[in-house]
């Protein structure tokens, strides 16, 4: 009887040193360690060659997952990454181009956080709703659409995050396309065998296609989670249907020999859940 409980003993002190956490960092190293302590920012082990009074520390933000010795496991994810500390945050803004009436339409856009440092915005402009400054009654719609990289910290530091998701400065691929009408002036030149002018005014009304694809940079400001400020600018390659480059509402474009496009815009906005 004696021997069998020594054996039973041996037995499960063996099986005890055998079963171990592990620990799997971002290098993919694993780890072989006993579990002592999981902190706010870090956590605490004993390896198997040190004394149990040795500890060892290790950033939460340098772990992938700890996988304990009943199976169980936990995965973490870097603070700055993490979705869960930005629950508060308002993920969704409706804007508008505050300048944009002043040129000759009115321009909404909307913007929806997908995750920490990425995000997406669709535009609508509506040609014709606002100041008709050239007289050519213009009419028509434009529409954009761009994926939002907004930029890392150039350095991390423990505990780190985002101010708001929908804060920083960023870098914008978009695309876009426009329809419009418009009217146009132009003048028959004629002059008779006195050198009198008898010309007249020719007047048409024109419709045009145009599009762009634009590398967009621009700085978003947030406050208190409820109001914002995004100014930007945006450089591209751009064609038109019509007869003349130049001003398309959305964006200019250039001759279509050298159909550089050019953007820039200040937004404001309200953020929604």
């Amino acid at each position: 009887m004696t021997r069998l409980i020594i054996f039973v003993f041996v037995f499960f002190s063996a099986f005890q040193l055998l079963a171990q956490d592990m620990i799997l960092k971002r290098s993919d190293e694993i780890i072989k360690c006993k579990i002592k302590e999981i902190g706010l920012d870090e956590v605490k082990y004993n390896l198997p060659d040190y004394p149990a009074d040795v500890l060892f520390v290790l950033a939460k933000d340098d772990i992938v997952r700890i996988m304990f010795e009943d199976g169980r496991e936990l995965t973490f994810e870097k603070r700055l990454s993490n979705p869960a500390n930005y629950a508060e945050n308002r993920k969704n803004a409706l804007k508008v181009d505050f300048l944009s009436p002043a040129t000759g339409n009115t321009t909404f856009s909307y913007e929806r956080s997908l995750k920490p440092g990425r995000s997406v915005e669709g535009t609508l402009g509506i040609i014709g709703l606002g100041m008709d400054n050239a007289d050519r009654n213009p009419g028509g719609l434009f529409v954009k659409f761009g994926y939002k990289f907004i930029k890392d910290p150039d350095f991390y530091l423990r505990g780190m995050q985002y101010a708001h998701l929908l804060k920083g400065s960023y870098v914008k691929p978009e695309i876009a396309l426009g329809y419009l009408k418009r009217d146009y002036y132009s003048w028959n030149d004629k002059w008779d065998d006195n050198g009198n002018w008898i010309g007249n005014e020719i007047f048409e009304r024109r419709e045009a296609f145009s599009g762009t694809i634009q590398l967009v940079l621009g700085k978003q400001w947030v406050f208190d989670n409820v109001f914002l400020i995004d100014l930007y600018g945006g450089i591209g390659y751009g064609f038109y249907t019509d007869k003349d480059p130049g001003y398309y509402y959305g964006y200019a474009i250039a001759d279509n020999s050298f159909p550089i496009s050019v953007s820039g815009g200040l937004k404001i906005g309200f953020l929604m859940k």
